[in-house]
């Protein structure tokens, strides 16, 4: 019967993704899934906000994954909860609910902060690993518009961030929860009350493979969200690549697609690792990226802090010009970079991460003509300081300097990114004399009306240094070639 019903549910979703429309919908195969272009918005924005906030923001205790961890026996997490609010049989993670007030948060000001920044589409976290949802939902009663806050935070920002004119995405990080809250079961905690099943539930193994029950739960879930807030961009985490989950993540796929297609508005969906075949998604990869131009559009989500996703008091927060060249670095290889905050419980974000984005935003006033609406050049660019590739590889970055040099294109023109402010001659050796790439017509700073002295020689086009420069951490010249 199980299975019966598995099958029907699924068969359902199929039927759904078919509109009778005049054009060729998606189809729930991977060989239809292949056929999916990506969105010129995507390709043309570069930079967007991640937001990870949620009831996990109450104790901000070392990091989003407070709600497993505090359940995890020995864990620092846990040991900190016993002597800050009591056994977890007495105060559980659903006790921070009710502390989980928002009674501070202006939808409408985090959009204006968020557009000040140069960003161009916001993914709030929907639903983290700790089962809470943020929205309305009407698979849980677990969500912030009938417990905590009693407001649709989605809902309140899908509104705010399209008003700003921006591409209004969101996440779904429900698929872990099959395993998040395992620790619980392990000795006395509220995890154990059949009156919390609902929410703590199924806290199974991570080697277990999710029941069909569950697994039509996150698709009626995903389903859900898409119908309710359209939203342009949908990013999973890693743990949708389950086998199991295969048949799912196509009928999703199709699912989202066609409604792309119905909205006439182009959508993205992200995944990590092998989630999804090359060609038929949008890779992610957390907290790195890549060593080249990748032919496929793809993603970093990274974080303005080092330690966790979601608000900490002991943060420790990158710099300006890390934030600013990563950016650069991500650009020039055919990617973008979605960057994540973390409100505090009260629905404020510290001022710290506020700044960080003014920065960004400052930057990219200046700037934003060798980013927005560019594609990579020939080669990604030059220089001494070796990038690390893949995932967390944030905290091995090394500082770029003004001869790490990123390079990005639009139409004829080239953009030059330096990496740092340059207190000397500019060397760009990749366009020497007699280079492949040829001759160089004309050479202009952006945002600075000063003429720029510059002579193309055997060790690469020299640019005179200035004695002061339009913008702060990096800078940016226009380069035409003679034809």
């Amino acid at each position: 019967m199980k299975k019966l019903l598995h099958c029907l549910l699924l068969a359902a979703v199929c039927l759904l993704v078919k509109p009778s429309l005049g054009q060729d919908r998606y189809q729930a195969t991977w060989e239809s899934l292949k056929n999916y272009q990506c969105p010129e918005w995507f390709q043309d924005a570069k930079f967007g906000i991640f937001i990870h906030w949620g009831v996990y923001s109450v104790p901000a205790f070392r990091s989003e994954w407070y709600p497993r961890q505090m359940y995890q026996q020995g864990s620092e997490e846990f040991k900190h909860h016993m002597a800050t609010y009591g056994p977890q049989s007495k105060f559980g993670y659903k006790d921070f609910i009710p502390l989980f007030k928002a009674e501070k948060f202006d939808a409408n000001a985090w959009a204006e902060l968020f557009r000040k920044s140069g960003a161009k589409y916001v993914v709030p976290v929907a639903e983290h690993h700790d089962g809470f949802a943020m929205y309305k939902t009407a698979l849980s009663r677990w969500n912030a518009a009938e417990m905590g806050p009693k407001r649709d935070i989605i809902g309140e920002l899908s509104v705010a961030v399209r008003n700003q004119g921006m591409i209004f995405g969101l996440s779904s990080h429900r698929i872990e929860h099959w395993w998040f809250m395992n620790g619980g079961r392990k000795f006395d905690s509220d995890v154990m009350d059949p009156a919390y099943a609902d929410f703590y539930g199924p806290a199974r193994e991570e080697n277990e493979t999710p029941s069909p029950e569950y697994m039509n739960n996150w698709l009626l879930r995903c389903t859900e969200l898409v119908d309710k807030y359209k939203p342009q961009l949908f990013w999973f985490d890693w743990w949708i690549e389950q086998p199991a989950m295969d048949p799912y993540r196509k009928t999703f796929a199709a699912y989202y697609y066609n409604k792309g297609l119905e909205w006439g508005k182009g959508v993205v969906l992200n995944y990590k690792n092998q989630s999804f075949p090359d060609g038929s998604a949008i890779l992610d990869i957390e907290r790195g990226k890549l060593v080249g131009i990748r032919e496929q559009p793809w993603q970093t989500d990274d974080a303005v802090g080092f330690k966790s996703w979601g608000f900490i008091p002991d943060d420790e927060y990158k710099s300006p010009k890390y934030l600013i060249t990563n950016l650069a670095d991500i650009v020039s290889k055919n990617g973008n970079l979605l960057l994540n905050i973390g409100p505090k419980s009260d629905g404020t974000i510290p001022e710290q991460q506020q700044a960080l984005l003014l920065a960004m935003g400052k930057w990219l006033e200046i700037n934003g003509e060798s980013i927005y609406g560019t594609r990579p050049w020939k080669i990604f660019g030059e220089g001494p300081t070796e990038v690390v590739g893949g995932s967390f590889g944030d905290s091995k970055m090394k500082p770029f300097t003004q001869n790490d040099i990123r390079f990005t294109s639009k139409g004829d023109t080239l953009y030059a990114i330096v990496m740092d402010v340059p207190s000397s001659t500019v060397i760009i050796k990749s366009l020497s004399s007699g280079s492949k790439f040829g001759d160089v017509k004309s050479v202009e700073l952006i945002g600075s009306n000063e003429k720029m002295e510059w002579t193309q020689k055997p060790n690469g086009l020299n640019i005179k240094n200035l004695k002061t420069y339009p913008s702060e951490y990096a800078v940016a010249y226009r380069i035409l070639f003679r034809k």
